[in-house]
């Protein structure tokens, strides 16, 4: 097993544009042959565009893109700039009077930390197209990881930030890798050692708290938990799936979720995880699902580790 870049899977480019001062942004991962898809909405609080088509008893097969962005259901509107930018390539489903790509998508909550009135939109959905052929890309405080925070319980004054991870491994000559944008309002754990590494800061603020313990001791009180949370991903493979196995694949690596974020999938979380299969090698969907988990357990770890302080929310590196 090996490290690569997510980049390194043939037909596979990810793409970024955000505002800083908006504290908002979008991530697109393209595939212009399309990719055989899945999911699993497992939040009870989600914001998602197309899911319905990637019922396995539906007709389309293929996707061509999955965007994950902030701006609450607000940055869904940046799904309509990566449309245009495929279709002006003739990328998509042909209809014969033109093609309509299948542009699949999923949202963050992040309006309570910079400006709410600025959300990813057309424009900025079409520019992560571009930047996808243009830039290589990075982790941390960008695209749909700009405005994630997490441990938010007890309000964004006691939250760390959160940001977008890229996790991606070979074995033999099969590759899988995983995009998060981690937006929770738990904590993130180390899963090697079960030590939260961010999160939740003290109401002195004098370190790290506990979400779970926390929320144990007011179980009570029915708070209004709705600061802004979800956290949103992809798992992108070169594996030979059906739409069916996509879907199963989806499912499973939300164990990556629950490994290192706790509470996960929570009703105020929309958590939310497709899968793009290349279709080029074969493999054993078991082992396929065992390596989505971890690919997005990973992912999640590097999303906080690789983020950087933003409006005044403390990062990882800027405390530890």
């Amino acid at each position: 097993m090996q490290e690569i870049r997510l980049t390194d899977i043939e037909g596979i480019k990810i793409g970024h544009e955000q505002d800083l001062y908006a504290a908002t942004g979008c991530t697109v991962i393209l595939c212009e042959e399309g990719a055989t898809a899945g999911v699993d909405v497992r939040g009870g609080a989600p914001g998602t565009r197309e899911t319905d088509l990637l019922d396995p008893v539906n007709l389309v097969e293929k996707v061509h893109a999955v965007l994950l962005s902030g701006g609450s259901a607000f940055g869904l509107d940046a799904a309509a700039g990566v449309m245009q930018y495929l279709e002006e390539r003739k990328i998509g489903f042909d209809v014969g009077v033109t093609t309509v790509p299948i542009v699949t998508a999923a949202v963050l909550f992040d309006l309570m930390m910079g400006d709410h009135r600025i959300r990813p939109d057309k424009a900025m959905g079409y520019k992560a197209c571009q930047n996808a052929f243009q830039q290589d890309y990075r982790e941390g405080t960008v695209g749909a990881g700009t405005g994630a925070a997490i441990g938010k319980y007890l309000g964004m004054s006691h939250a760390m930030k959160g940001g977008i991870g890229v996790f991606c491994i070979q074995v033999g000559a099969l590759q899988i890798g995983a995009v998060v944008a981690v937006n929770c309002m738990g904590d993130v754990i180390d899963p090697k050692n079960g030590e939260i590494i961010a999160g939740i800061l003290k109401e002195d603020k004098s370190g790290l708290g506990n979400t779970e313990e926390i929320m144990l001791r007011n179980y009570k009180e029915k708070k209004n938990l709705f600061h802004g949370n979800t956290t949103i991903g992809a798992v992108i493979t070169n594996a030979k799936l059906t739409k069916s196995q996509a879907n199963k694949i989806a499912s499973v690596a939300h164990n990556g979720y629950a490994r290192a974020i706790r509470p996960a999938h929570t009703m105020v979380d929309g958590d939310t995880i497709f899968v793009m299969a290349t279709g080029k090698e074969e493999a054993d969907i078991n082992v396929v699902g065992l390596l989505a988990a971890k690919v997005v357990e990973e992912a999640v770890l590097r999303g906080v580790r690789k983020a950087e302080s933003l409006h005044n929310i403390p990062s990882l590196s800027s405390i530890g």
